[in-house]
């Protein structure tokens, strides 16, 4: 099998090979980051033996599934097909013939974390720097150490230059990434740091990996998303900042579930609907009916299913939250009834006669509302399954300030309705969740009056 480095690859494979001790790989989506580093220590591993380094991630399972079980292997059968990289599931390392070892690690694993940083490197990659928080790199850069000799064209041995690097999908400009590759300054102290040169970053996107993907991924995949998620995953551009937003695009990276993991049961699951009032025809102008599914997991967290929201009628949207109802078995359709009294409940019994139903009100504004769950976010307790590009959109506009988006965030007012279901306490401390299923004509409530 042939191969090749594309051209912004080559000028980042001569970046890496300077003189820097850390270098930043970052850019938009499927740019060809990863592959790039993996390679670059694959290279380092094969030229120093007995040398070790570690390739770490905030989740040991995503770095796994990511690392070990797809890119390692395909960079060796692609770049080094002569090579045998021997896998110790037990111990988490590949291991050369030349007695080099690859570490995979995560740093959300106790345990296995504890066991690496007992090591030293002479090599550590940092893979999706956007999840990864400051405290932890700090920790971890301790351990690139390792001194380890190698030969280059027959000369005599030396030392093998210690090498850091970090790649991340751009997050926004308060992003530790932004404040210490891009300003050189120290993202706690917000000092200038003392050895700016020691640092290097290069942008790379996937329009310059273009002849490595499908022909339809750029204009079409990536084309189609918002204009704020194009600038992050096309163009690979840093955010403008908001320290007053109560949803950041890192936090929920952070907690996403990408099929690393199984997920768990799900205790309880809701559709929620925030409707807009349009009719069955000439709609186009009108917001779009926010459909969100939602459940809580028998592990305690939250995930965020399926983003159903459309610009339809009641005759289309009430078929499509009764028909994500069934397709994922839930307990209870919500919808908010400040708009239309009790035209939702009715809208969604027709579709489907029977469906439990609760009508909620909504007192306080959207902001306030979703103000509660910011910290449960934060915290991990609500995470994506996948990728909600709109939805996502819409959370990130909500601040302290108030809601900076460009349209009624109709699907992120449907998910807090949901979210507010599945943890009643969080906006009610008296009341404690459900647990089974619903009731099914609840009629009207209310939260947060």
């Amino acid at each position: 099998m042939s191969f090749s480095l594309t051209t912004k690859q080559l000028e980042a494979q001569r970046l890496i090979s300077g003189k820097q001790t850390h270098t930043l790989l970052v850019g938009g989506s499927r740019s060809g980051k990863t592959f790039l580093a993996v390679r670059a220590i694959c290279v380092r591993a094969i030229s120093a033996p007995g040398s070790r380094h570690a390739i770490l991630r905030f989740r040991f399972n995503a770095a796994k599934q990511s690392i070990a079980m797809d890119t390692l292997p395909k960079v060796m059968k692609i770049c080094f097909p002569g090579v045998i990289a021997k896998w110790n599931d037990q111990m988490g390392y590949f291991e050369l013939p030349n007695g080099s070892q690859i570490w995979i690690g995560g740093l959300d694993d106790k345990e296995r974390t504890e066991k690496i940083l007992g090591l030293e490197f002479c090599t550590i990659y940092l893979n999706e720097c956007s999840q990864i928080p400051w405290a932890s790199v700090e920790l971890v850069r301790t351990r690139l150490a390792q001194v380890v000799s190698v030969k280059v064209d027959g000369q005599e041995a030396r030392p093998i230059r210690l090498l850091m690097l970090y790649d991340a999908n751009p997050p926004n400009k308060g992003h530790w990434t932004y404040i210490y590759f891009i300003q050189k300054r120290d993202p706690n102290t917000k000092q200038l740091l003392p050895h700016p040169d020691d640092l290097e970053w290069i942008r790379l996107n996937p329009d310059d990996n273009a002849a490595n993907l499908p022909p339809d991924y750029i204009e079409k995949t990536l084309g189609g998303m918002s204009a704020k998620q194009q600038k992050r995953f096309r163009y690979g551009e840093f955010a403008d900042a908001n320290p007053n937003a109560l949803f950041a695009d890192e936090t929920i990276d952070k907690w996403r579930h990408l099929g690393d993991i199984g997920l768990p049961d799900m205790v309880r699951i809701v559709v929620a609907v925030d409707p807009s009032g349009s009719g069955d025809a000439d709609n186009a102008d009108n917001d779009a009916i926010g459909i969100v599914v939602a459940g809580l997991g028998t592990d305690g967290n939250g995930y965020v299913i399926e983003d159903c929201t459309v610009k339809a009628g009641p005759a289309t949207w009430g078929n499509i939250a009764t028909t994500a109802y069934e397709r994922h078995a839930a307990d209870i359709v919500v919808g908010e009834g400040n708009y239309g009294g009790a035209m939702v409940q009715q809208v969604i019994q027709t579709a489907r006669p029977r469906t439990p139903y609760k009508m909620v009100t909504a007192s306080r504004g959207k902001v306030v509302r979703a103000e509660p769950f910011s910290a449960l976010y934060e915290s991990g307790k609500i995470r994506h399954i996948g990728y909600f590009p709109e939805l996502e959109d819409e959370l990130t506009a909500f601040s302290t300030i108030g809601y900076t988006g460009a349209h009624s965030p109709n699907r992120a007012d449907a998910l807090i309705w949901a979210l507010a279901e599945l943890f009643p306490a969080i906006v009610n401390p008296r009341k404690k969740p459900q647990q089974t299923k619903a009731p099914e004509n609840l009629g009207a409530g209310s939260w947060m009056s």
